[in-house]
């Protein structure tokens, strides 16, 4: 494969969230996306829909460019918006991930699986 060119299109970053612990779509997870470099510039937030989607421009890619970013998960206060009984403080109140993009012209997307107790996230259908 060769390295991407400067004008290639963004292939974008999915998201899709589910709440292993309840078997459920994570309808209402927060979710923030930063761009981490070269310039630190939040380029996504919002909630997920009641797919568990996260249904923003940037899995189209929009704000998506080569470089390293951080993705934060409102874990903890999800739990507690749906009347779930969690420590206080909750053992995973942010779940943080950071991942790079070197191939801006690939797809990135990130099947977010979680417990009021851990995470699993990785790049899946690439």
């Amino acid at each position: 494969m060769t390295k991407t060119t400067v004008n290639a299109a963004a292939g974008g970053i999915s998201i899709h969230a589910v709440d292993v612990a309840r078997g459920i779509p994570a309808r209402g997870l927060a979710v923030g996306l930063m761009r981490l470099d070269p310039d630190p510039v939040e380029i996504a937030s919002g909630a997920c829909a009641s797919d568990g989607h996260f249904i923003h421009p940037v899995s189209e890619g929009l704000g998506v460019t080569r470089g390293m970013y951080k993705v934060t998960f409102g874990v903890g206060e999800y739990y507690r918006q749906s009347g779930t009984e969690v420590p206080d403080p909750a053992f995973v109140e942010d779940a943080v991930f950071q991942f790079g993009i070197e191939r801006v012209n690939e797809h990135f997307h990130l099947p977010f699986k979680f417990t009021p107790w851990g995470f699993s996230l990785f790049r899946g259908g690439a």
